[in-house]
């Protein structure tokens, strides 16, 4: 997930690695990653570790691929607007948070690319550089993006006149040094009542999204499609009862080390003036849950 100065061509980002370490720091020992939280089997577990949530509670973070920041948000409690946080591993501890102005980053393999938005950010001697555009194509995400390991972006678009009126989700690919328009997936994959999110494995091997349809187990649910050797993703499948519930679940996430699947699962309140908000907390569960639904060959 690096873009490139302009006096390199962009592409050449997803060719190379990094031979710089951004951190000379060691990974935080094992039983330190996850703040002391024991990790998940089969079963999902609740993840939130009383480090980031003394008041208020936890809603939504991410690690460094170097596991040595967490950007996080807080959206209850005493919080009645969502706040964002960052909390840095240091002297072989965690330290304290501190309010960051960087919201929902995601990064790249390597740590040298922060991914926010419609935007991106490229690690730099100084700090982070301003953030830029990759290019016309983003424009049309609403919400819900990842990017794979070869720089190619998958995005939620909301857009009248397409066959579903809630959202398909579209990629686009890096090719030359420059991002294509992009281009929509299957319908197998954009049926449903409602679309959104979208999260692509690294080596683009599979995709996992949430959305709302007959067969689903409530609200709505988390699916997973696999691509085969021509390019063509597999029909949708439901992650099952252990991950799908009743209630709504979304806002898949990978571990960088490919470990665990992130994800929230909540339900929409009503409040008194008739507008509803979300209500979730953060689950975490082994991928090996994933490789169970990966047809065999």
């Amino acid at each position: 997930m690096k873009f490139v100065q302009s006096s390199i061509p962009l592409f050449l980002l997803f060719l190379i690695i990094s031979c710089k370490s951004y951190s000379k720091d060691k990974t935080p020992a094992l039983e330190s990653r996850y703040f002391g939280e024991k990790p998940p089997g089969l079963i999902p577990k609740l993840f939130d570790p009383k480090i980031v949530s003394p008041d208020g509670r936890f809603d939504h973070g991410s690690f460094t691929p170097d596991m040595k920041e967490f950007y996080f948000t807080r959206k209850h409690g005493k919080y009645k607007k969502r706040a964002f946080f960052v909390i840095r591993y240091e002297n072989n501890t965690w330290g304290q948070e501190s309010e960051t102005d960087i919201r929902w980053p995601q990064f790249s393999t390597d740590g040298n690319v922060m991914y926010i938005g419609k935007k991106y950010r490229e690690r730099t001697d100084a700090g982070w550089s301003e953030p830029k555009s990759p290019g016309e194509f983003i424009n049309k995400m609403a919400h819900g993006m990842s990017v794979s390991s070869n720089g190619t972006y998958y995005i939620t678009v909301y857009k009248k006149g397409e066959h579903i009126e809630n959202g398909t989700i579209h990629y686009s690919r890096l090719i030359n040094g420059k991002y294509t328009p992009s281009v929509k997936i299957n319908v197998g994959i954009n049926s449903a009542k409602y679309v959104g999110g979208s999260l692509i494995s690294p080596d683009e091997s599979y995709l996992i999204w949430y959305m709302n349809r007959e067969d689903g187990y409530g609200d709505s649910d988390m699916y997973i499609s696999f691509k085969q050797e021509d390019g063509s993703w597999l029909p949708a499948i439901n992650m099952g009862s252990k991950i799908n519930t009743e209630m709504s679940e979304g806002a898949p996430q990978l571990t960088h080390d490919g470990k665990y699947l992130f994800f929230t699962r909540g339900e929409w309140k009503v409040k008194e003036d008739g507008t509803r908000k979300y209500i979730g907390k953060r689950y975490w569960v082994d991928t090996q849950v994933i490789e169970n639904l990966r047809p065999k060959l």
